[in-house]
């Protein structure tokens, strides 16, 4: 790892137990694992998702009961997706698409009125509610190339403009007065990851045991993909 205090916290935010409980209390239970999670919760999971494939895993998955974790953004607007699923949320969130302001992105709606608002799933839902556009990073990237607008507001980590400007050099792109960061990821800079390649410090391990367990759901993940 470039930075090894570079860490997620909403990977944290699944409480001890809990999906023991709910195994107990429904008989079909799938537990549906996001991506952005640890190795213990991968190892005690049914299928992982990610946020461009998880409507289709799930609605591919012949369980009726889901308990999705550990984001309740996305597991709601999954739950959107596929109303014949019962979806259990998990109170879990990214601490940084929860903390854009619905104030402050009515405020830029204002401002700019013809551009397009564009949200990640991750987000709370009264910031989807004023989205004309809600998809993963890579959904949003796409949007703004294929879209005929000139400028969007962009509700998600404000990682992403980096890539969105690379393809589209003559278009605007405008975040909430108060920048959804995520420091965790800043911490991976250009400088430390040349350091780890050139040194090869930092290296992650874990048991043959774990990383077994761990790979069972996104196997899964990968066969229902298809």
């Amino acid at each position: 790892m470039p930075d090894p205090a570079a860490d997620c916290p909403m990977a944290h935010m699944v409480r001890p137990g809990i999906i023991e409980e709910l195994r107990e209390a429904y008989d079909d239970l799938a537990v549906v694992c996001y991506i952005n999670s640890t190795a213990d919760m991968k190892c005690l999971s049914d299928v992982c998702v990610t946020s461009s494939n998880a409507v289709n895993i799930i609605r591919a998955l012949p369980n009726k009961n889901i308990f999705f974790i550990p984001d309740r953004n996305l597991g709601r607007f999954v739950a959107e997706q596929v109303p014949e699923k019962n979806v259990i949320l998990n109170d879990g969130c990214c601490p940084v698409h929860a903390a854009i302001s619905p104030d402050e992105l009515k405020e830029l709606k204002a401002q700019f009125p013809n551009a397009p608002v564009l949200s990640h799933p991750e987000c709370e839902e009264p910031i989807l509610a004023l989205s004309d556009f809600i998809g993963s990073t890579s959904d949003i990237i796409g949007y703004t190339k294929s879209s005929p607008a000139s400028e969007f507001i962009i509700c998600t980590e404000d990682g992403v403009e980096f890539k969105m400007s690379s393809f589209n050099p003559d278009k605007k792109f405008y975040f909430p007065k108060t920048r959804p960061c995520c420091k965790d990821m800043k911490l991976n800079t250009l400088e430390n990851l040349l350091h780890v390649l050139e040194t090869e410090e930092n290296e992650v391990t874990v048991s043959e045991e774990l990383s077994r367990k761990a790979l069972v759901p996104l196997d899964r993940m990968l066969e229902l993909a298809k």
